[in-house]
């Protein structure tokens, strides 16, 4: 599988982009994307998803424009959008039912695969039970079955473990892992952590447009001689972030522990080993 973006803007009006002039070549394995909000994710998957026209530019899916054949990319997608509703008084079996006619999906195999799914995330317990008595993570892993219904060859996920919690997001992350051989998955989420453990490539994206691709690995290079720790008075903080950018800070008694980036460190400061949340803050805020 192999899907092409080349030069592609979602223009919204004169001088407002969602993406401008964006171009990405994305293969079987885990892409996962990362940006603040308004970087553009959503609008990409949503073009992905043919959900959304390109104001300019083409999206090619084995040489095939979805543009102008979005059924050719329908019937090999699974989504989850940002905001994933649901039917509240159907319960888990019958919603994924109803999904599935929707995708024009049936046979034998399909109550079968409803069951795996549902045992892969967590959820065969309550799967009578009406969903508008289920938790937020409950719908969320609901959302995330229905996005793998049709065994999909390219499969999109805007903000998946959004209410999930540090259980569910690793059995979350084993199952997307282990479906990755041969398809294509685009992983959207403000969890670094969550790209971080899984993700073969990393998108860094701002202001609708790309700032890198790359490896995890190799782009935490970029920071990997400018991440320290140092010790201040809470009253030195404001002017810290002025001088320095703040990864993360921690009370120590009447101090604070400083995580942050820079070429011009303290005297005295530790050197820390880099991670990817680093090297996207640090992308980020200097691009």
């Amino acid at each position: 599988m192999q899907l092409e973006i080349k030069n592609i803007s979602k223009k919204y009006s004169k001088n407002k982009y969602g993406l401008k002039d964006f171009s990405l070549t994305i293969n079987n394995g885990i892409l996962g994307l990362l940006g603040p909000n308004g970087a553009g994710k959503s609008t990409l998957l949503k073009m992905i998803a043919t959900i959304s026209k390109p104001t300019e530019g083409l999206l090619i899916l084995n040489k095939n424009n979805i543009a102008k054949d979005a059924n050719y990319m329908r019937k090999q997608l699974g989504y989850l959008p940002q905001d994933f509703g649901v039917y509240p008084n159907l319960n888990a079996f019958e919603f994924l039912e109803y999904m599935a006619a929707m995708k024009g999906i049936g046979g034998k195999n399909l109550k079968p695969r409803i069951a795996q799914l549902l045992e892969g995330l967590n959820l065969t317990d309550a799967a009578k039970k009406p969903i508008g008595t289920y938790s937020g993570g409950m719908k969320q892993r609901i959302g995330i079955a229905q996005a793998l219904l049709n065994n999909p060859k390219i499969i999109l996920f805007d903000e998946p473990t959004v209410g999930l919690d540090p259980e569910e997001r690793v059995r979350f992350r084993n199952l997307i892992s282990d479906l990755a051989n041969d398809c294509i998955v685009i992983l959207s989420s403000h969890i670094v952590s969550d790209i971080d453990t899984i993700a073969d490539e990393v998108v860094v994206m701002k202001n609708g447009s790309l700032i890198t691709k790359d490896n995890p690995e190799n782009i935490i290079k970029i920071v990997a001689d400018k991440v320290f720790e140092s010790t201040i008075n809470k009253e030195e903080l404001s002017q810290f972030k002025n001088e320095h950018i703040v990864v993360s800070t921690k009370r120590k008694s009447n101090q604070l522990a400083i995580r942050y980036i820079s070429d011009n460190p303290q005297e005295n400061a530790i050197k820390k080993e880099a991670n990817l949340e680093d090297a996207y803050l640090f992308l980020t805020k200097t691009n």
